[in-house]
């Protein structure tokens, strides 16, 4: 097992360390790749990177604890990614040639041209303290992983996975990044499909998985996992919850950078082709191991449900295989650290100090500092990466998803406004998980629709004193 698995990672880092071949040595290529990533790439990367070790160890945690009623959970994020990508994507790729954008903050200070004073720094603010939290969540993932199937201690897999992530952001930045996300796309994809394949067939085909299923009290439910005190809204609710947080792709500057990214605006549709394709099929697949393991391992109190995957691997799957799974975990979750580290680095860099970017050198240097910030994170955080994903998530979107609808839609923002818009999001986001009102209803719903709220109250108060007396 641990061959293979080794085997994988030193691939990982030969992809990504090759990519220094074509680095150009310049702040744009570190960051963006001089916009010259084709629609392949592209695709594959976002897939990688939004299937993280949140889809390898949360939603298969969440499925093995929830039951067939997850199947909103899925459908609902994949309806509302799509919908964000048909409205949303290639109006944010056009304004960040438009404005040369180096980061997502000078992304959303410059859409409409003149800077936004204030706004640029803010949203780095915002991104850096949520994007640590969700690197953190990624290492964490890739040490339950190496844990169970290894037996290494908790801290060991989060240390392993930072070191790699480190060597390969150095390297080649964006670049090294996309590339690997790529490669590593494949192995998760082939790593899923094995091991679902493989379950069916433990459990004697289709039909006898699906009867044991039954056997299960209420796992074949639709309505599992939603709040039982809302009836019959509980369900409609949770799905419209989980199709906004969906949406709330395009508040990811890890996930969007990818598309910042690609070498021109003609090419979206085919990104977006590549995109979904993998993103569906990789879903269905996650949410299918995730109903297998209940069955694998019957429900136990003292059993933490983001150890599924990894212990159905190391059960089922001969030592080669089994590997081959622990390097998809790993894919999946240094895909997405690299990601967010990435983004870390150009919001301190670029946003914040810009002074402090004029050699490759301090870029790198502050990768890796971020990256020893996130491993610190992880070693001390919560352990459930569900939930830190979530909070991430859903704190990100509720920030930045009003201010870029509002910029879609035309609205008249200011720096005021697009500062107050972004905070109002979050802390209405926040408190309503602080209440605990996200078991009934995602809480980026309040989040997004507070901050559009303020947007418009400030965009018609914008035009009437624009108006002459």
């Amino acid at each position: 097992m641990i061959t293979a698995f080794i085997i994988f990672l030193m691939a990982f880092i030969g992809v990504g360390l090759w990519s220094y071949r074509r680095s150009r040595g310049t702040k744009r290529d570190y960051y963006m790749a001089s916009h010259s990533v084709p629609p392949s790439l592209v695709g594959l990367s976002a897939v990688a990177t939004n299937n993280s070790g949140y889809m390898f160890i949360g939603v298969i945690g969440y499925t093995y604890a929830t039951g067939l009623g997850a199947i909103w959970l899925m459908v609902g994020w994949l309806l509302g990614d799509f919908l964000a990508s048909l409205t949303l994507y290639r109006q944010l790729h056009k304004a960040s040639q438009k404005c040369q954008a180096l980061s997502y903050g000078e992304l959303l200070s410059r859409w409409q041209s003149s800077p936004l004073k204030g706004v640029q720094q803010a949203v780095a603010l915002f991104s850096l303290c949520f994007l640590l939290v969700y690197a953190s969540a990624q290492l964490l993932a890739g040490s339950k992983a190496l844990h169970v199937l290894l037996g290494w201690p908790s801290w060991a897999g989060a240390c392993v996975g930072a070191v790699m992530v480190g060597l390969y952001c150095v390297a080649g930045g964006i670049r090294a990044s996309i590339w690997t996300d790529a490669a590593q796309s494949v192995v998760m994809i082939t790593a899923m499909a094995l091991l679902l394949f493989i379950g069916v067939q433990h459990f004697g085909g289709i039909n006898d998985t699906w009867l044991a299923m039954q056997q299960v009290p209420n796992f074949t439910s639709l309505d599992a996992g939603t709040s039982p005190a809302l009836g019959i809204f509980g369900p409609v609710l949770f799905f419209i919850g989980w199709t906004l947080a969906g949406f709330s792709v395009a508040g990811q500057p890890h996930i969007m950078v990818r598309f910042m990214a690609l070498n021109s605006p003609s090419n979206m549709r085919n990104a977006k082709a590549w995109y979904y394709a993998w993103f569906v099929a990789f879903y269905c697949m996650a949410t299918g191991v995730g109903l297998l393991a209940r069955l694998y391992i019957p429900e136990a109190d003292n059993f933490d449900a983001e150890l599924a995957l990894p212990t159905m691997a190391r059960d089922l799957l001969p030592g080669f295989f089994a590997g081959l799974i622990l390097a998809g975990i790993f894919a999946a979750t240094m895909s997405t650290a690299d990601s967010l580290l990435l983004s870390c680095s150009s919001a301190v860099t670029h946003d914040l100090l810009p002074r402090f970017n004029s050699k490759t050198l301090h870029l790198k240097i502050t990768t890796v500092a971020l990256t020893a910030c996130a491993l610190v994170i992880a070693l001390f955080a919560p352990s459930n990466v569900f939930d830190l994903v979530i909070f991430a998530w859903s704190g990100l979107g509720s920030a930045f998803v009003p201010l870029i609808i509002g910029y879609c839609l035309g609205l008249r923002i200011s720096g005021p406004s697009a500062i107050s818009a972004m905070i109002i999001g979050f802390a209405a986001a926040w408190a309503w998980r602080l209440f605990g009102l996200h078991g009934a209803l995602y809480e980026g719903v309040a989040g997004i629709s507070a901050g559009l709220l303020a947007l418009y109250l400030w965009h018609w108060q914008l035009r009437s004193e624009s108006k002459p007396a």
